[in-house]
């Protein structure tokens, strides 16, 4: 069941990183609030989306024991290419022509967050993606992307270029803003962020 009031869209969980800083610790399996990252994500896009998928290269069977309707796919090309492989290699399994990709490691997910990334591509026609923008900070893997992306995602990992921000740029791409009071870290990339994300929850 996907909201009636968006187009049918497909929710993509990017995790398919080495997580080089958490000592390749799987981010999407652990506790940074008070609820396993895979579970607080599924459950806020629940009844949102079409289909949920997580892009990762391991675990699968973990996913699937603990959400048993969602479905995994690893990147098209090994190497760890980075979230615009992930991207990329999403349009071979989605069948939805909207993606929503969220990061495995995000910390806050505003309620209203798939609503106003399509709302903000259908006021930007030539945009084939809209991004979020969290307390002024970029949070380009955080995005909502149309099937008419994939021709330069696919160029853009030909050449070489794997910055989401540079390929954004091509696409038009539009940013959605949101504030949130007190939050630090927007997602957690290191056991150093983590232990201050959670120190500050419980002064919170």
């Amino acid at each position: 069941m996907t909201d009636a009031h968006d187009p049918v869209t497909d929710l993509v969980i990017l995790a398919g990183g080495q997580a080089r800083r958490m000592q390749g610790l799987n981010k999407l399996l652990q506790c940074f609030d008070k609820q396993i990252q895979l579970l607080k994500i599924s459950q806020h896009f629940r009844g949102k989306v079409q289909q949920q998928w997580i892009n990762s290269n391991r675990d699968h069977r973990i996913y699937q024991h603990m959400v048993p309707n969602i479905r995994s796919f690893q990147d098209d090309e090994s190497g760890f290419l980075g979230p615009l492989m992930g991207l990329k290699s999403a349009w071979r399994h989605v069948q939805a022509d909207y993606v929503l990709c969220v990061p495995c490691d995000v910390t806050y997910l505003p309620k209203s967050v798939l609503r106003k990334l399509h709302q903000t591509l259908v006021q930007h026609p030539e945009a084939d993606v809209a991004y979020v923008e969290i307390n002024g900070a970029a949070l380009y893997p955080f995005c909502l992307l149309k099937r008419s992306s994939l021709p330069i995602l696919s160029a853009q990992i030909q050449r070489g270029e794997l910055s989401l921000k540079k390929c954004f740029k091509l696409m038009h791409a539009q940013a959605v803003k949101f504030r949130k009071h007190a939050l630090i870290f927007h997602s957690i990339n290191s056991f150093d962020e983590l232990q201050q994300y959670k120190q500050l929850n419980v002064l919170l």
